[in-house]
């Protein structure tokens, strides 16, 4: 995860717009996008992105993604998958990419901190304590990462932001023997604009004489573990932390908000697991009891779904992975408003209710 800078607050897109059946679709990234991924890089952002404005390591990403797409049954677990979302009233032009990465830590353990509680107990005393402490861990091994949601402020209103975070969760409950039915989200802790980090600067900055920005910068490849390893492997009793750091754990920086409170609206958990470096909420949840996969349906055509989506709003998903679609719906729904999936009449879709009024506090 490596940190964006806070945007100022958007102005939501108007509802007549932003609410309108088929106007996003997200889909693989292709390296015709590459322009379209540089502008948003070089833009504000909101969200958790890991998008750098450079352009070889974009079209890196790129092609990492496209040969990820285009696995069949050989996947092993290090795949690494991008999505962008376009605005189609805007003539398809880019507004967010989002990613997934089939398994944390394929090369090497991916660390967390484990939240615990030790109680010590002195009958003679007459005194109990409950202190918390934090424990070097690397239990997420082997999840799959949701990674790299960011959208344009402009569109973060509306149903671009569910399409951009949930769709993927569709795409992984098509396709669940690519991935781990464990999902975790790293989510930013508190750090300010000049890189001072509370929880960095009252642990990390200890053991590396660096400053956050330049650790964060060398955990987003694969040194991550080799600073890991380097930590304190014995519990860290959070009472002997500075107070500044205490407060900032588990909390969220202003620009995750968006991802993580549609995260929670799907049933993800935040209380157990903090990142490495900033102490942010690490967000996990088990596929089957996520809200749009236990709610989604394979309807077996546009029909079938013109009859299923009459009211509320809806995620609808092709079923191909080489070519997958998805887009978001308001019902009463017509079966060309499924046109942006660019299926037949008569093929699969996959249909998931999506509950604005949980998901609009996002």
């Amino acid at each position: 995860m490596s940190r964006t800078v806070t945007s100022p607050s958007p102005e939501p897109v108007a509802a007549a717009s932003g609410h309108a059946s088929g106007r996003y679709l997200l889909r693989p990234a292709a390296l015709a996008d590459l322009p379209g991924l540089e502008r948003l890089a070089q833009a504000s952002a909101i969200g958790i992105s890991s998008l750098v404005p450079d352009r070889a390591l974009l079209r890196d990403k790129l092609e990492r993604s496209l040969k990820s797409f285009a696995a069949d049954d050989d996947v092993s677990g290090e795949e690494h998958y991008l999505f962008v979302l376009e605005d189609r009233a805007q003539g398809g032009v880019l507004v967010g990419t989002s990613g997934i990465a089939a398994s944390a830590g394929f090369h090497d353990r991916f660390y967390s901190y484990r939240n615990e509680y030790v109680v010590q107990v002195s009958p003679e005393l007459e005194a109990r304590n409950r202190i918390h402490t934090l424990h070097l861990c690397h239990d997420l091994t082997g999840v799959t990462l949701l990674t790299g949601f960011h959208i344009d402020p402009a569109h973060a209103g509306g149903l671009a932001p569910q399409l951009l975070s949930r769709g993927r969760l569709l795409f992984i409950a098509q396709f669940p023997e690519r991935f781990s039915d464990r999902i975790a989200s790293e989510h930013p802790g508190l750090a300010d604009d000049n890189g001072r980090c509370p929880f960095w600067d009252a642990v990390g900055r200890r053991f590396f004489h660096m400053d956050y920005p330049a650790a964060e910068q060398l955990a987003s490849g694969p040194r991550r573990t080799l600073i890991a390893e380097l930590l304190p492997q014995s519990p860290i009793y959070v009472p002997l932390l500075p107070e500044e750091a205490q407060w900032a754990l588990g909390q969220l920086a202003p620009v995750g908000e968006l991802p993580f409170q549609m995260l929670q609206d799907e049933g993800f958990d935040a209380d157990t697991y903090l990142n490495l470096f900033d102490g942010g909420p690490t967000m996990e949840g088990r596929l089957p009891l996520l809200r749009s996969v236990a709610g989604r349906r394979l309807c077996p055509s546009a029909a079938a779904v013109a009859r299923a989506a009459r009211r509320g709003t809806w995620l609808a998903a092709s079923t191909g992975h080489h070519d997958f679609r998805a887009t978001a719906l308001t019902g009463p729904v017509a079966a060309a408003d499924l046109a942006p999936l660019g299926q037949a009449p008569e093929a699969a879709v996959a249909l998931a209710p999506l509950d604005l009024d949980t998901g609009a506090r996002a």
